[in-house]
């Protein structure tokens, strides 16, 4: 498989008065096409951090991030727009991530009408990808407020894909939501990872949802990684004493 994303030497560090911590610390990593990749580690490990590099909402201080080898970081203006619209991302809060002032609908219309879309194929667009997501054409014109919060999950999905990003990142994605609509949630993802060969990160606590549904895992500690392999490999037979300790505190 070709390799959509890859991430080499990535830093980044915070400063708190005059202590400067390690986000992230050199990581590097590839992510092929149809892949789901999960991150996994304890709150504050990096994992967020890393997803807001590659999707532009960090600055990385040093490393490369390239998309179809493209190094992202090295584009500017209009360049790199374009490539970010190939990268898509469900947060952890869906409702937050709206504009609490616009209809779910008008929310997911936006992409499509800054690549030139018209406003009414773009209507019609929003409504399908909703249908995909398992919502009925009447969520369009709801506004986040008016939804539970796994339907605005669905809803923040169908804004994710309706440009048909090469790579999707979900932080947190279903931790928010309970265990029925989580289900439901994940299927939709692995049906767009199967159907249409969308590449996925997956930043995840949850660890027997990514043995069901990521390919390989790279586990995250003070902002590297410790250890990777395959979902098996790293929950049945873990070498790290801290992936030994994360997996003992979950299972």
């Amino acid at each position: 498989m070709s390799v959509i994303l890859e991430v080499r030497n990535l830093k980044k560090t915070y400063t708190k008065g005059k202590t400067i911590i390690p986000a992230v610390d050199k990581i590097s990593f590839e992510i092929r096409k149809g892949e789901c990749l999960a991150l996994v580690g304890e709150s504050g490990s990096g994992k967020s951090t890393v997803a807001k590099m590659i999707t532009g909402l960090e600055t990385a201080d040093e490393g490369e991030i390239r998309l179809n080898s493209n190094d992202i970081l090295a584009l500017k203006g209009k360049a790199q727009r374009a490539v970010y619209r190939d990268i898509q991302m469900v947060f952890q809060m869906p409702v937050d991530s709206f504009n609490p002032r616009i209809k779910l609908g008008d929310g997911i219309m936006e992409s499509m009408i800054n690549q030139g879309i018209s406003r009414t194929k773009a209507r019609d667009k929003a409504i399908e990808y909703l249908k995909i997501c398992g919502l009925e054409a009447v969520f369009a014109d709801r506004y986040p407020h008016q939804v539970s919060g796994g339907e605005c999950q669905r809803a923040s999905i169908a804004r994710a894909i309706a440009i048909k990003p090469q790579l999707l990142i979900c932080d947190e994605a279903t931790s928010a939501l309970d265990v029925t609509v989580q289900a439901q949630i994940v299927e939709l993802l692995t049906q767009f990872k199967k159907e249409l060969g969308m590449s996925q990160l997956m930043i995840c606590h949850d660890l027997a949802l990514v043995q069901e549904v990521c390919d390989r895992v790279l586990v995250m500690h003070n902002g590297r990684v410790v250890e990777q392999g395959t979902p098996d490999e790293i929950i049945m037979n873990p070498q790290e004493d801290y992936t030994k300790k994360l997996i003992e505190s979950v299972f």
